[in-house]
């Protein structure tokens, strides 16, 4: 099994649409290291960050963050160690346009 190590997903969601930022691809598992959200605005802005399995329908258990809060023109860092497998999807939302979702980790195929 290889490790890749490498920018899983990047997005910048239009503002209040739940939106995927990484999907698993198929015969793949991933780790994720680090979620950054930037917020390019001049007002705080809320976000919420959620892992659907499978890709499910978004459901509240799903949410990791719900309503989290970064400043204005600021960004926060997010370590975790979210492990994920085929399939499985990250999803993003933020109540302001101009607010970006990177997410870093590692993909083993």
């Amino acid at each position: 099994m290889a490790t890749t190590y490498k920018i899983l997903g990047q997005a910048a969601p239009t503002a209040n649409t739940l939106t995927d930022v990484y999907t698993v691809p198929s015969a793949t598992q991933a780790v994720i290291s680090t979620i950054t959200v930037c917020n390019q605005t001049a007002e705080n802005a809320s976000y919420s960050i959620a892992v659907a399995a499978d890709g499910a329908a978004d459901a509240n258990t799903q949410y990791i963050i719900r309503g989290g809060v970064v400043p204005a023109a600021d960004s926060i860092g997010i370590t975790l160690g979210i492990t994920l497998d085929a399939a499985d999807v990250v999803r993003a939302n933020t109540n302001q346009s101009n607010v970006s979702f990177n997410i870093f980790g590692s993909e083993i195929a």
